[in-house]
């Protein structure tokens, strides 16, 4: 264990980070997924065809992959806690630019939580890696996807009744509030100066935290900012991450980054093609309303917490690469099940959640893994998911236009089908080797 990382296991305000975290992390799935419950409603006032509106989700999608290089320079540039604060200011700015009231405005808002979103996905796994011992760091990326998807499960569950009652546009704009109460939460954890300003950064080993001021302030400010602190022995720190990258070739000639990029996009096609179309799915197929098809997707949201929190565990006493086995074996279980008997949803959607929430969870445990310095970590996470999502960006719209296109939701199922057999056979590859 690292000294930072022990240091922060230890503090009595480490509950104030993670909790940080997990306020974070609902904002970086939730306004993506908002839609999909009032997507019909939005079609028909706006005039959008299916394809289109499926833009709605791939946008932020495509964005996590054409910005993921630009996340990671910014935040190598201003440090993570500085980089937090702008992600979740954009979340806010968008959700807000969205609701005024035309397409054009729809898309640009969109556009601009996409790429805020971009910059948290990336960040907050490095967190994670410097501010968290190895044995922590698996249980709070747990809790960190656990946390996605509960975004996720809110926004599902809540946008259908409040826009029945002021509107969509209103619906939307409700969710603000989240990215507001993560973004107090966030500077009272850092302390308010670093999550407006940002950290000094060292020349290596990014930034060296403000929290802590010297040895003298650092009983006082560990109990605000959770224990994160100054990186003492920095010259030394930054010597040895530089002995260790030239040590390893880099990483765009690890085929493992490669496999490992193409388990993320296997995994992430196929969360984003149902989440954007399952309440289309449940309305066309068995006749549910739009509140109930909204609250019954809700559902494939809510149970990756059990994927996500039990994944770390299993990760304890197995090899990765037999969990991400697993886990693509409990995924194909959704779409053949919806394939052949839709009416059974709950019971498949009980599979695929728990799997999509491990899925994500396991890739992530990967990363760290693999990392061999918090660089390392950081450009890895910016490849792995800037690759990954730029093909998962397909999803909706791959989805959306199989629909039009059959008129029936067989072939899209089948897609979502082949997209988690890619994740396991891709997944069990690259990560063969990971201990």
């Amino acid at each position: 264990m690292s000294p930072r990382a022990g240091t922060v296991a230890r503090s009595p305000a480490a509950w104030l980070l993670t909790l940080a975290i997990i306020l974070i992390a609902i904002n970086l799935r939730g306004p993506i997924v908002a839609t999909a419950p009032v997507l019909d409603q939005m079609i028909g006032d706006l005039g959008l065809t299916a394809v289109v509106a499926g833009l709605l989700t791939s946008i932020p999608v495509l964005c996590f992959a054409v910005a993921s290089p630009a996340a990671s320079a910014l935040i190598g540039r201003v440090g993570p806690e500085l980089a937090v604060t702008l992600g979740l200011a954009g979340v806010l700015a968008g959700t807000v630019i969205r609701t005024l009231g035309s397409s054009f405005w729809l898309y640009a808002g969109t556009i601009v939580i996409g790429v805020a979103i971009t910059i948290g996905n990336v960040v907050l796994p490095v967190v994670i890696k410097r501010d968290f011992s190895p044995e922590r760091g698996g249980f709070v990326t747990g809790i960190y996807t656990s946390a996605l998807n509960v975004g996720s499960m809110i926004t599902s569950l809540g946008t259908a009744p409040i826009a029945s009652v002021v509107g969509w546009p209103l619906a939307l704009l409700t969710w603000g509030l989240l990215a507001v109460l993560a973004g107090v939460v966030w500077s009272i954890a850092v302390g308010p100066r670093v999550a407006l300003r940002g950290a000094r950064l060292g020349s290596a080993t990014g930034p060296v935290h403000t929290g802590r001021a010297s040895s003298s302030e650092g009983d006082a400010s560990d109990v605000l900012t959770g224990g994160i602190p100054v990186v003492d022995e920095r010259a030394a720190a930054a010597d040895a991450e530089r002995r260790a990258e030239a040590a390893r070739p880099p990483l765009l000639r690890r085929w493992t980054t490669w496999g490992l990029t193409l388990a993320f996009s296997g995994q992430a096609f196929g969360y984003y093609g149902l989440t954007a179309w399952m309440p289309t799915l449940l309305r066309d197929e068995i006749g549910l309303t739009r509140e109930a098809a909204g609250a019954s997707s809700s559902v494939f949201q809510i149970l990756a917490v059990v994927g996500a929190l039990g994944v770390p565990v299993l990760a304890l006493k197995l090899r990765p690469a037999v969990v991400i086995a697993l886990i693509s074996l409990f995924w194909t279980v959704m779409p053949l099940g919806l394939l052949f008997a839709p009416e059974h949803w709950l019971l498949w959607s009980i599979f695929g959640g728990a799997a999509q929430g491990g899925g994500i969870t396991i890739i992530f445990i990967v990363i760290v893994r693999m990392a061999t310095t918090d660089t390392d970590a950081r450009r890895l996470s910016a490849l792995v998911q800037g690759g990954g999502y730029a093909i998962a960006a397909l999803g909706p719209l791959a989805i959306g236009g199989l629909h039009d296109a059959t008129g029936n939701w067989q072939a899209p199922m089948l897609g979502v089908f082949a997209a988690t057999l890619v994740l396991g056979v891709s997944g069990v590859l690259s990560s063969r080797r990971v201990r």
